[in-house]
């Protein structure tokens, strides 16, 4: 808020009535302050990032950083996600499955704009693995679509986008994009993920078997007694 009130005075704004206006907004509070791999949509950072112009409009640089730096640190989650399942799996994925739960931004749409499973996806397959993705509503021309058009803004050939996309399998089943993976990721709060025989995952898992839970949705004491390992975000 004090960013803000910065932007105010040269905009002849009152920061009172712009903080009565935020604070009318259930989502803040406990509602946005659950811990995740990243927040994607096609609003949010946009929005972000048209402060940010503002700002920089106005001659307000450091306000205009403060703002940028939540962009950044949304990228740096993303990465850093991708970077532990890296790790964990003994410092390489390369040729190895991973199991995508979810691609869509979020729960109950279809809409993928900025999902954080493009870019995770992405750091994983510079590194050589496979990518099997399963989610309800999110189809494999949609998926190839969205990394498709990452790897064309980077300038990369044609040649070079058709071999990382054969890297992609997309599933109309959860198990079978499950079958045979060395770790599963949820990049999407979907409810039903909950619901699933973990059990049998696991007993058609590589082993040792992990689970990256990107949105905190998972038991982890019911996961760990069935004998997988999960790392989830910001929990030891």
């Amino acid at each position: 808020i004090n960013a803000l009130s910065a932007l105010c005075e040269a905009t002849e704004a009152d920061v009172d009535e712009v903080a009565h206006a935020i604070g009318t907004d259930s989502r803040i509070g406990p509602k946005f302050l659950k811990a995740s791999v990243g927040f994607g949509g096609s609003c949010f950072q946009k929005d972000i990032l048209n402060l940010v112009y503002l700002c920089r409009h106005f001659n307000l640089p450091e306000v205009a950083n403060y703002w940028e730096q939540v962009i950044i640190m949304n990228d740096y989650q993303k990465y850093r996600f991708a970077k532990s399942i890296i790790t964990t799996l003994f410092n390489t994925v390369n040729g190895k499955k991973i199991s995508f739960l979810g691609w869509a931004f979020k729960k109950d749409t279809n809409d993928t704009r900025e999902s954080a499973a493009i870019y995770v996806a992405e750091h994983l397959i510079e590194d050589g693995a496979e990518i099997h993705v399963y989610d309800p509503k999110v189809s494999e021309t949609k998926i190839k679509a969205d990394m498709r058009y990452v790897w064309e803004l980077k300038g990369l050939t044609e040649e070079k986008i058709t071999q990382k996309l054969a890297q992609i399998f997309v599933y109309t089943n959860p198990m079978e994009a499950a079958h045979k993976a060395h770790a599963i990721a949820v990049l999407t709060e979907w409810d039903v993920f909950k619901t699933y025989d973990w059990e049998s995952i696991y007993s058609n898992m590589y082993k040792p078997a992990f689970v990256f839970d990107g949105r905190n949705i998972l038991d982890v004491q019911k996961l760990a007694a069935i004998g997988f390992q999960v790392k989830s975000i910001g929990k030891g």
